[in-house]
């Protein structure tokens, strides 16, 4: 039995992730657990997912994979959450919906794709 669908494709905060995500070398969307995922064959976002230890859903947020030298300072600040099912691998959390920064949150996506990308794509990444 497949997932539900937990997104709309007419959101806004979705539209503008994608826009960041998918210009990134290779990248591509696959709805996954109902919810739209992001790749360079390996998943480096997630678009909605709950908060670990709560029932609390966070559908305009954004899931991703820190760099582990700045992961400790994400967790202290208030805006970033540790996501149900994935943040035991390391993932966090930001919700878009709470004024966010699309600079940042290109950083992060960024960061977040440059830990699951295969070299060739980074290479086209750094050569702008």
């Amino acid at each position: 039995m497949p997932h539900p669908i937990m997104f709309s494709d007419d959101d806004p905060i979705l539209a503008r992730l994608r826009t960041v995500a998918l210009a990134l070398p290779e990248a591509t969307e696959k709805v996954a657990h109902g919810r739209p995922t992001f790749r360079c064959g390996k998943m480096f976002a997630m678009y909605g997912g709950g908060e670990k230890g709560s029932k609390v859903r966070r559908d305009t947020a954004l899931l991703f994979i820190p760099e582990a030298s700045e992961r400790e300072a994400l967790v202290q600040d208030p805006r970033f959450f540790v996501p149900a099912y994935v943040g035991a691998y390391g993932w966090l959390g930001i919700d878009l919906a709470l004024d966010a920064d699309w600079d940042e949150v290109g950083e992060l996506l960024d960061a977040s794709f440059r830990q699951v990308a295969p070299k060739r794509a980074i290479k086209v990444l750094e050569a702008g």
